[in-house]
């Protein structure tokens, strides 16, 4: 490990580290722009100088670019560095426009940022400045050329880290131009990241374009729940709406980036159609007043039909701690049937692909990054998982061979290819011992048992991609209840009526079975038929967990409390002008907070933390912000 000085501090690190990661590891910042540790370096933005006192190099360097060597002495205080910075950030703020005030980058842009430190306060150019025309980037991104100081990152991510092809650089010197050859909407399903990487207000969200600023935003760290990945978020909301989503590094999972797909999924959220007052028979109450109704039909129910017809329905996406109450619920009632899945497919499959994973060889989606040669099986990454497509992608930019087996999930031509595949037809045609970090990928869609167990090789790692942000922890929750697929309560005949908590159910309920309840933060259909129907919280408005598709257990914290939206699409929507202590439809609560409340009527007299049981006891000291916990390592500590 090389060892270095800078401002004095000696340290040592990692061979092929550069004096500006070095110099951030131990909290010294250098200015920089065209820089990323997703990207690497490029030189071009010229603001990361530092002067070289000592060592292999000497005199004025640019940081980014230069490895750390033994024996280097670097200053970033030395006047002729600081004179150099200052001198990059004028010649950057020549032609930037005077729009601080009306850009939706303000307060989180780099440019700002070094700008001030950097003591540049003065303009002293008065000349015309340079001016682009605009282009449409479609519905999400907004584009803004005149704020560009030429970085090259949103160039460098869209056409080399995330495989895009119709968005790059063009021209040159001072008319150097990043868009479209015309204008239309971007094609990758990663463009949303633009409006991240870049460090200046070229690209914004257009969803939440002069609603708010960075400060003026209700944040938390948060899960994704579009899919299994687990993908780290920041929801950003405001006036009980959510505006927009960023992302949130972790390098064992998502990395830097998310999808289009998981940043702009607030239209549920905000749809003016979303149950938001708890009904029984189609009349509103409060939820006080609901919850006592279901505590009446359920013993009327119980009493009349016997506990071995009553049906308590999880969902993979209801957080894990709603799954487990549920869970409880069956027991304090004394119900027979318990069900996570839907459909005994989905139920059969999930379950056998998250009993095949262990510490060992269970895949993140950094595995799968550093694989060096990757298999996938009946699936299509795209369109079940994009994030999935890009870790594969960069395990191919750096060599690996990607093999696509079978014929379910063939390649769709007019998608957009991110990596180049060979095609086998089954798993015993991949060369596995001639890679060093091989990997499988399998989907639990398009296949049969006997696939998914065929995946479970030795010495080769596998991720299966699930349905629904929480499937692996419904699948161990069945495993533990015995709980079984609600296709097949229905063949009994047994069940006569039903509790569903935010539960997709397969269309064609037979009209004999009672839905005693039901809680979603979706109109759905089974709400709309539910005597009792209970709005919930969507996961922005609660506090809870989910375990991703690799076994990873994350927390998601509120981001902003239930209620109207005080700025909504829809006017008649407004709450109503009135002084009131909490806002209009705030009387919401979490599905786990519903069966506890239900769980205290019927009697059960335990704590909440004693309800999540002694094995999910951890989930309430879990770090939203770290890294997670793997399921395997918590079972195994306990």
């Amino acid at each position: 490990m090389p060892s270095i000085i800078i401002d004095s501090i000696p340290l040592d690190v990692p061979e092929g580290t550069n004096v500006l990661e070095a110099a951030r590891s131990i909290g010294i910042t250098i200015p920089h722009f065209c820089w990323h540790p997703a990207l690497g370096k490029a030189g071009a933005c010229r603001a990361c100088a530092v002067k070289m006192l000592e060592g292999p190099v000497k005199g004025i360097q640019m940081s980014c670019m230069l490895p750390a060597q033994d024996g280097m002495v670097v200053s970033t205080t030395d006047g002729e560095a600081v004179a150099m910075r200052r001198a990059v950030i004028e010649w950057l703020m020549i032609n930037h426009p005077h729009d601080c005030p009306v850009c939706d980058e303000g307060g989180e842009c780099q440019l700002q940022d070094f700008t001030i430190a950097g003591g540049h306060g003065i303009r002293r150019y008065d000349g015309l400045k340079r001016t682009h025309v605009k282009q449409y980037l479609g519905g999400y991104i907004e584009h803004e050329m005149n704020r560009c100081i030429q970085c090259y990152r949103c160039a460098r991510f869209y056409q080399e880290y995330a495989g895009g092809t119709d968005f790059g650089v063009m021209g040159s010197s001072g008319g150097v131009y990043f868009g479209r050859q015309q204008d239309g909407p971007l094609q990758s399903p990663f463009s949303g990241n633009l409006a991240d990487i870049c460090p200046t207000g070229v690209f914004t969200d257009k969803t939440a374009r002069f609603r708010a600023r960075y400060w003026d935003y209700d944040m938390a760290p948060s899960i994704c729940p579009v899919c299994s990945l687990g993908c780290n978020t920041v929801p950003m909301a405001r006036y009980r709406e959510l505006l927009k989503t960023t992302a949130r590094r972790n390098d064992k999972v998502n990395g830097w980036f998310i999808c289009d797909r998981g940043r702009f999924s607030n239209t549920a959220v905000n749809a003016p159609d979303r149950p938001r007052r708890a009904l029984v028979d189609g009349k509103p109450v409060d939820m006080a007043a609901a919850l006592d109704s279901l505590l009446e039909r359920l013993s009327e129910f119980l009493a009349l039909n016997g506990a071995d017809s009553l049906a308590v329905v999880g969902s993979p996406r209801m957080s894990l701690e709603g799954n487990i109450m549920a869970a409880r619920l069956r027991e304090v009632v004394g119900a027979e049937t318990l069900c996570y899945f839907g459909d005994v497919l989905h139920a059969e499959r999930t379950l056998e692909a998250v009993s095949l994973l262990n510490a060992e060889n269970s895949a993140s989606q950094e595995d799968v990054r550093q694989a060096d040669l990757i298999a996938i099986l009946a699936c299509d990454l795209q369109e079940e998982a994009p994030m999935m497509s890009l870790a594969v992608r960069q395990a191919w930019r750096n060599g690996a061979r990607i093999f696509v087996v079978g014929s379910e999930c063939r390649l769709d031509p007019t998608k957009l290819h991110l990596y180049e595949t060979e095609d086998v037809t089954s798993l015993t045609d991949v060369p596995f011992t001639e890679a060093r970090n091989p990997l499988v990928i399998c989907g639990t869609r398009h296949t049969g048992l006997e696939a998914i167990r065929a995946v479970a090789l030795p010495g080769v790692k596998f991720s299966f991609i699930l349905d629904g942000p929480n499937s692996f922890g419904c699948a161990l929750l069945a495993r533990e209840q015995g709980a079984v697929s609600f296709s097949e309560t229905l063949t009994g005949g047994r069940v006569k009526g039903i509790i569903s908590l935010e539960a997709d159910l397969p269309a064609g309920l037979p009209n004999e079975i009672r839905v005693l309840a039901a809680a979603d933060w979706l109109p759905t259909q089974l709400m709309k038929r539910a005597e009792i129907a209970l709005s919930v919280t969507s996961w922005v408005e609660m506090d809870g967990s989910y375990i991703n598709n690799e076994g990873r257990a994350q927390r998601f914290k509120q981001v902003m409390r239930p209620g109207l939206p005080i700025k909504g699409e829809t006017p008649e929507l407004h709450p109503p002008r009135i002084h009131r202590h909490d806002p209009p439809g705030g009387d919401m609560l979490p599905s786990w907070r519903i069966l506890s409340e239900l769980l205290e009527r019927l009697g059960d007299e335990r704590s909440e933390e004693d309800r999540f049981g002694e094995k999910c006891k951890f989930l309430g000291s879990l770090d939203a912000e770290g890294g997670g916990i793997m399921s395997y390592e918590r079972n195994r500590n306990q």
